[in-house]
């Protein structure tokens, strides 16, 4: 595949392979971009975001539900592209296309619903005469970096407020699964998106990440990656506005009072969905003594029903790490908290970018499982002999995006969502459970700002104050 800069399919000697991490079998290549396409690209947003600001609101309405409608019709080739470059299974892949397709709709909705109010100047003395409003404006070229995890849909929440909110884009996806995304770009071409307005540069991101972040052109950064190069970015963005979302090591608690069978069912899936590489994935449970042992045994049970293997059979139930070098961490990473006295209580092995679903048990406070985003099918259980307790450990990270209890009673459900340090708190689903219409984002190293259509719109619009000093009548 080509990509796209100044509505123009792009090609070039260089390639990137992209592979299929189960076989490593080779999918399709890309442009190897540098900073030269960077700034190409960045200097056809320019004159993108001419072109977008002026477009009616219902032009945007109109390509944006056009986007809708193509990924539709193209439903399976979207789904199979995800599950061929990607770690999802051909399951999981359908879900994030459909998710994808709402992302897109919710888009073209909250286009319409970018509003300001009235501010009453006439509430100071001396402004007796003035009246006025605010209304919010596009804030100009935003660049975006997505990660390999959600190719699709993660792509789709920084293109689809973007484009409503009338700015224009530079998307750098994600160098092992850019194929998804050069796909939906072409769905926003084919639905008549003026040609500056998307600009797409594949590559690694050493190579032209910095080009593009640093670009004064560039007026906001949208990424969604690891807490490194969340840093890497924030020292040399400049000043432009920011917004992150950096993963977490989303805790959940699991009280006497809940329903067990309910919490196992939420937490494997939670733990185990696209092999662990899933930000709000479920990592660590603190499970109340008294239902310790019947949560651990059911919970273990229940793993070991997991089928593993290819991402394309209908049969698999969780794929491959996206790729070898990652499994090897995890490894390692169990590795680390069993030499430290962690018990493993089923799964622990790798069979080349296969992980087998793994859970641990007195996992001590310093293994990298403990305290660091795993980002695998890894998962640590622990005993707490109350909600105090479990709360306390659960906020003892450098994280906070989603946090999760399990209980009947809402006195406990309440004091959860006051002291948990989280952007959300689940009361009787998994940290993994989301809506792309809700406010997304975390608190601490998990992230700046919040993603969800309608909130980041707002991010990427800022407000204009009109004030009126009228004559006297």
């Amino acid at each position: 595949m080509k990509m796209l800069i100044a509505g123009r399919w792009i090609d070039k000697s260089e390639k990137i392979e992209v592979r299929n991490p189960y076989d490593n079998s080779l999918v399709d290549t890309v442009p190897r971009g540098n900073a030269e396409d960077v700034n190409a690209a960045v200097a056809a947003a320019v004159t993108g975001y001419g072109e977008n600001r002026n477009l009616p609101v219902h032009r945007r309405i109109e390509i944006l539900s056009g986007v809708a409608r193509y990924i539709k019709t193209q439903f399976n080739d979207f789904a199979q592209t995800i599950a061929t470059e990607g770690s999802k299974t051909i399951r999981e892949a359908r879900k994030e296309v459909s998710r994808c397709i709402n992302t897109i709709t919710l888009s073209a909705e909250e286009a319409r619903r970018i509003v300001g109010e009235t501010i009453s100047f006439d509430s100071v003395p001396g402004s007796e005469n003035r009246t006025g409003y605010y209304y919010r404006f596009p804030i100009g070229v935003i660049a975006a970096i997505t990660p390999f995890n959600d190719p699709l849909n993660l792509v789709a929440h920084k293109l689809g407020p973007a484009i409503a909110g009338g700015n224009s884009i530079v998307l750098k996806p994600a160098t092992v699964t850019p194929l998804s995304a050069l796909k939906l770009a072409a769905a926003f071409m084919e639905s008549g998106l003026p040609p500056h307005v998307l600009n797409v540069v594949t590559g690694f991101g050493g190579e032209i990440g910095e080009a593009l972040v640093s670009d004064s052109r560039v007026r906001m950064v949208t990424f969604t990656g690891g807490v490194e190069a969340g840093l890497e970015i924030t020292k040399i963005a400049g000043l432009k506005k920011i917004g992150m979302e950096l993963g977490s090591n989303s805790p959940v608690i699991v009280l006497n009072d809940s329903d067990l069978n309910k919490a196992v069912e939420s937490c494997v899936s939670g733990a185990f969905w696209a092999a662990g590489q899933n930000c709000i994935g479920v990592q660590r449970i603190y499970i109340q003594r008294q239902i310790y042992a019947a949560f651990e045994k059911a919970f273990v049970a229940r793993t070991r029903k997991i089928k593993t293997g290819f991402q394309l059979d209908e049969k698999t139930d969780m794929g491959p790490m996206i790729t070898e070098k990652e499994a090897e961490r995890v490894e390692r990473w169990i590795r680390d908290a069993a030499e430290r006295g962690a018990a493993v209580l089923t799964g622990g092995h790798r069979t080349g970018t296969l992980v087998e679903p793994t859970v641990l048990a007195n996992v001590p406070p310093k293994a990298k499982i403990s305290c660091r985003e795993i980002f695998g099918p890894v998962v640590a259980l622990y005993s707490v002999e109350n909600l105090d307790e479990a709360i306390e450990k659960a906020n003892n990270v450098n994280y906070g995006l989603h946090g999760a209890i399990f209980t009947r009673d809402l006195n406990k459900a309440h004091k959860a969502i006051r002291e948990l340090d989280v952007g959300g708190i689940m009361i009787n689903d998994s940290t993994d459970y989301r809506i792309d219409a809700m406010p997304f984002g975390g608190v601490k190293q998990s992230g700046l700002g919040r993603e969800g259509i309608k909130f980041a719109i707002q991010e990427m619009t800022e407000p204009k104050v009109v004030c009126f000093n009228l004559e006297e009548a």
